[in-house]
């Protein structure tokens, strides 16, 4: 038998003598008897809730999702709301939950619990995707809400995310001060799991209705739209929560081509038909872009398992069917909101957009193009929610995104939100092909009109703790000795975000940061390269972003300015070692 650290074992007593459920102590006795690397892999620590909620492996154990973990997760947020809202009569919080195996139990056990603290639950009937629990926090009125999904994570996985009343993901200090309240719970006693029936109550169909009957009010060309409702769309949901939202959402746009792949409209926690349930990578979408070449359809979409990112793809100009990246997506969209809102007569001078600070600087340069100004925030959606909740009622959001396939039309919901983006998306291939243009074409005019950027991200791990110490001196050396000049291209301008600092090399004057601090640094070359360094807080992983510029004059020469900058990118990456 292998020595196993005697706290792990008496962590694993307390679960088999503490009041736990009969199987979840047979599951930890088997443990203990039987299966040591799971014993220790399940109690060595405990499943930390962060300032995203929680994320996690299943199975029993503190470093595991389970009813007990959730249940204290689910104590903490309702303590945290009691402190929060004295005033309030009745504390609502809206719930929803995503396809992943566990998650309608999951849900369940967090109505029950916000039950027991006399807080209103409102819990969705059925799996819906996390932009309608947004939606659904505000229309209710609610002081919170809960998703319960892992996002794009493996099928092992599964997650707890908290919402405030402006249905953003919170941000400082209240996702610390709900942080303290979970940590605070020392017994699973604490947590009061007694449901209260009267307290539970389901969202009706009706906010659903509501939700797709505003969403479609944002549209921008309805009339084109009319015109070219049979456009071929290739979507799937990958197993997960857009399943009948995201067709309902389209027919209300007016789109009546959509062509499904049935293997794959099937919720499914195991992900059956993908190793991988991310739209981020070419895999995910295979299927359908197999069904896109056989029906000859113009576009391809795949939204993730909890329906707030997608992924496309689309025929380039040789007509293959390839995928576009995020930053690619969210400069089409961005274009398209920005033209329509010109031709409209709808910009005044207060409108804006909002992005990450590692999303492509093309976002940038289109909105200033447009007398639009653009924001920067720190990467997370929350950012951006803040951002809009902060202008409330003064300027108007127009859209926003992220490089990581995330992006937000309009402000009726506050997170990234799959279900609407992919119905602009068909708008702009529907616009586009009113012009005689596919959406590709149209990124390539993009190009034209305000520059040729390209980015590409770079993903390096570290074993260990010496994996952790060598990110850290990285990090170091650039923050103390700066270079001057990479890939022969001069520094012109760095931004410590952990320092809260940007240096202007050329004059030597300094800038204050207005962002939360994080550890990050992003430097900008003379011929528009930047470069984003941003290491992991919780594993010893590093990641590069790098965004390079170039000009594009005609449109037969994007083939050779493509080879260009993806040969400007090597060498940059080349000139720093990587």
């Amino acid at each position: 038998m292998e020595k196993i650290d005697p706290a792990i074992i008496a962590k694993a007593n307390i679960w088999l003598e503490g009041n736990y459920d009969a199987d979840t102590k047979a599951q930890v006795s088997n443990l203990l008897n039987k299966d040591h690397k799971e014993l220790i892999e399940s109690f060595y620590t405990d499943l930390e809730f962060g300032t995203g909620g929680l994320r996690g492996i299943m199975g029993v154990g503190t470093n595991r999702m389970n009813k007990y973990t959730v249940g204290m997760a689910t104590q903490g947020f309702a303590n945290f709301l009691i402190k929060n809202f004295p005033s309030e009569k009745k504390i609502k919080v809206a719930i929803a939950y995503d396809c992943r195996n566990n998650s309608k139990y999951f849900a369940q056990i967090s109505a029950e619990v916000l039950s027991g603290n006399n807080i209103e639950a409102y819990l969705f009937n059925e799996l819906q995707p996390t932009p309608l629990l947004s939606y659904a926090v505000r229309k209710l009125n609610c002081q919170g809400g809960i998703v319960i999904t892992a996002s794009h994570n493996p099928k092992e996985y599964n997650g707890y995310k908290v919402y405030g009343p402006d249905g953003g993901q919170l941000i400082s200090p209240q996702d610390k001060q709900v942080i303290d309240e979970v940590r605070s719970i020392k017994s699973v006693d604490d947590i009061k799991f007694e449901r209260v029936e009267k307290n539970i109550i389901s969202i009706p169909d009706s906010i659903i209705e509501s939700y797709l009957e505003e969403i479609s009010s944002l549209s921008l060309s309805p009339n084109i739209i009319a015109k070219h409702k049979n456009l071929k769309i290739v979507f799937t949901p990958i197993h997960g929560t857009t399943y009948k939202i995201a067709p309902l959402a389209f027919k209300k746009f007016g789109f009546n081509n959509i062509i499904n792949i049935p293997e794959q409209d099937i919720t499914d926690g195991n992900f059956p038909t993908v190793n991988y349930p991310n739209p981020e990578e070419a895999a995910a979408l295979k299927m359908a872009m197999d069904k896109a070449k056989s029906v000859d359809a113009e576009i391809v979409m795949a939204t993730d398992p909890d329906g707030d990112r997608v992924g496309i793809a689309v025929k380039d100009l040789k007509g293959e069917l390839i995928p576009l990246n995020g930053n690619q997506t969210a400069s089409i969209l961005i274009f398209y909101l920005l033209e329509q809102w010109k031709q409209k007569n709808k910009i005044k001078g207060k409108e804006f957009i909002v992005k990450t600070i590692v999303t492509t600087e093309l976002l940038t340069k289109i909105a200033n193009v447009y007398n639009v100004e653009c924001y920067d925030v720190l990467t997370g959606f929350k950012y951006i929610a803040e951002i809009i909740r902060n202008l409330e009622g003064n300027k108007q959001f127009i859209g926003g995104g992220e490089e990581s396939y995330g992006y937000l039309i309009g402000d009726l919901t506050r997170d990234k939100d799959a279900v609407i983006s992919c119905c602009f998306i068909a708008e702009a291939a529907a616009w586009a092909k009113e012009y005689n243009k596919s959406l590709f074409e149209l990124l390539v005019e993009i190009y034209v009109l305000f520059g040729f950027y390209k980015e590409k991200l770079i993903s390096i791990t570290k074993k260990g703790k010496e994996g952790l110490e060598e990110i850290q001196k990285m990090m170091n050396d650039v923050r103390n000795n700066p270079p001057s000049s990479i890939n022969n291209s001069e520094v012109v301008l760095i931004k410590d975000y952990k320092l809260s600092i940007e240096k202007d090399i050329k004059s030597g004057t300094e800038k204050v940061i207005n962002l939360p601090k994080s550890n990050v640094i992003q430097i900008f070359l003379e011929d528009g390269t930047k470069i984003t360094m941003r290491p992991s807080g919780t594993e010893p992983k590093i990641k590069f972003y790098f965004g390079v510029f170039g000009k594009l004059n005609n449109k037969s020469d994007f083939e050779k300015v493509d080879k260009e900058l993806d040969s400007k990118i090597e060498n940059v990456i080349k000139s720093l070692n990587i």
